[in-house]
C-alpha cells in the first residue's frame, strides 16, 4: 500500500501559507476532480462541526474605568481619610476636613464656588435636585435659583449631616460626581495638611475593566466591538469586548504595565459583560487572562489542517481524500478559516461524520 503524498502539515498559519501558495499537491491521475480513484491513506480522522475562533490570550489587570483625581477646593487638615475601595454614593461623605465631612452629590458641574440666597446657576440647580432626590425638598421647586426654599432645603440636610444649619453650602463642602463612585486611591493620609488643588483620593467609576498590554503587531485585536474571554483569579470566566485603548495611569505613577512596559505596546481597556456585578471578592485585586478573539465561526464543518490537499492540474483547489470501506476517492473542496490546528472545508457531498485521509509523520 502506498504513502499518501502531497498533504498539508503544520499549524493553522502554515497550512494558510500553504493553501495560498499552492505548493504542496495531490499526485493523482487528471486534474484531482472528484470521483478520482486511489489508494487508501495511512491514516483516517471524522469531519466534525465546531466553532473556530482565531484568538490570543495575554496577561490584564482588572481595574476600574474612568479614573481621576479629586482635590481638595480649600486648605485644610484631613481628620478622616478616604478609604481604599470603598464605594459612596449621593449623599455619602467621601473625606472629611477639618472634621467636617465632604459629601458626594450627583452632577457634571464642579463646585467651585458657596452657594447661598440670590446665587443662581447651573450648580445650584443640581445642587436642587440632590437635595430632593435626598429627601430634603419638600416644597421646592427645582431650578437654577438659590431661594429661601432652597436655603430651608439646606438646613435640614445640614441638621440631618450634624453640621451647623447655616443654610448656605461652603465652598468645599461638596464634590460633585456624575454617579456613585470607587474610591480606587486614598492619595492624602490623617492628619495631612491640603491645599486648593491638592489630590485627596482617586476616585472611578464602579463599572469594572480589564486593561491588558498587546503589541503594536496585534493592531486587528484593539478595534472597539472586538470580543474577548476573562479568566479572573478564582477561576471564573466572563465575557466582555474592547471598549478602546486607554493610557492608564498606575499606584505609582507609571503606566499601565509599569517602568518596564514596551514603549510600542498598546493598552487595551475591556469592559465585562454585567457592569459592576461581574466582579466581587478576591476577584477584584488580582490579574486576569484575557483571551483576544479576533474572528470567529460558529458550527462550521472542519478537518486536522493535514487532511487538506493542494490539487495539481490546470484548476488547482483543494480537496479531501474521502474514505469509502476498501476505496477513497478525492472530492474537491473549499477551505475557509483555520484555528487551532484545524480548517474550515466545505463543498459538494461534504458532510459531517465522513471519514477522510489525513498525513502522517
Amino acid at each position: 500500500m502506498r504513502r499518501r503524498t502531497g498533504f498539508l502539515v503544520g499549524g493553522a498559519a502554515a497550512a494558510v501559507t500553504a493553501l495560498g501558495a499552492g505548493a504542496l499537491t495531490y499526485g493523482g491521475g487528471g486534474d484531482g476532480a472528484e470521483d478520482s480513484r486511489g489508494d487508501l491513506p495511512p491514516a483516517t480522522v471524522t469531519i466534525t462541526r465546531a466553532d473556530l475562533a482565531q484568538s490570543k490570550t495575554v496577561d490584564g489587570k482588572l481595574d476600574f474605568a474612568q479614573r481621576r483625581p479629586v482635590k481638595s477646593a480649600v486648605a485644610g487638615t484631613v481628620t478622616v481619610a478616604a478609604r481604599k475601595g470603598a464605594t459612596v454614593t449621593r449623599g455619602q461623605a467621601l473625606y472629611e476636613l477639618d472634621d467636617k465631612p465632604v459629601t458626594l452629590l450627583y452632577g457634571p458641574v464642579p463646585a467651585f464656588r458657596e452657594m447661598k440666597v440670590g446665587a443662581r446657576g447651573s450648580d445650584v440647580l443640581e445642587l436642587e435636585r440632590n437635595l430632593v432626590a435626598l429627601g430634603h425638598g419638600r416644597g421646592l421647586y427645582v431650578d437654577p435659583r438659590f431661594d429661601e426654599a432652597t436655603e430651608a432645603a439646606v438646613k435640614q440636610w445640614q441638621k440631618s449631616l450634624n453640621r451647623t444649619p447655616t443654610g448656605r453650602v461652603g465652598k468645599g463642602h461638596v464634590v460633585f460626581q456624575r454617579d456613585r463612585v470607587t474610591v480606587v486611591r486614598a492619595d492624602a493620609a490623617l492628619a495631612d495638611q491640603v491645599g486648593p488643588d491638592t489630590a485627596v483620593l482617586t476616585v472611578a467609576s464602579t463599572r469594572p475593566v480589564v486593561r491588558a498590554e498587546l503589541d503594536q503587531s496585534d493592531v486587528s485585536l484593539v478595534a472597539k466591538g472586538t470580543k474577548v474571554e476573562v479568566t479572573l483569579a478564582g477561576g471564573t470566566t466572563r465575557r466582555g469586548r474592547v471598549t478602546g485603548t486607554v493610557q492608564p495611569q498606575g499606584s505609582d505613577g507609571e503606566g499601565a504595565g509599569g517602568k518596564d512596559s514596551p514603549a510600542d505596546g498598546i493598552t487595551v481597556e475591556v469592559t465585562l459583560d454585567g457592569g459592576a456585578s461581574a466582579v466581587s471578592g478576591k476577584d477584584a485585586t488580582a490579574t486576569a487572562s484575557v483571551k483576544f478573539v479576533s474572528e470567529s465561526r460558529k458550527g462550521v464543518l472542519t478537518v486536522p489542517v493535514e487532511a487538506v490537499v493542494a490539487l495539481r492540474g490546470a484548476d488547482g483547489g483543494y480537496g479531501l481524500q474521502v474514505v469509502e470501506g476498501t476505496e477513497s476517492r478525492m472530492v474537491r473542496v473549499e477551505t475557509g478559516m483555520t484555528a487551532d490546528g484545524r480548517i474550515e472545508v466545505s463543498g459538494s457531498g461534504i458532510r459531517e461524520g465522513l471519514k477522510v485521509g489525513v498525513a502522517t509523520e
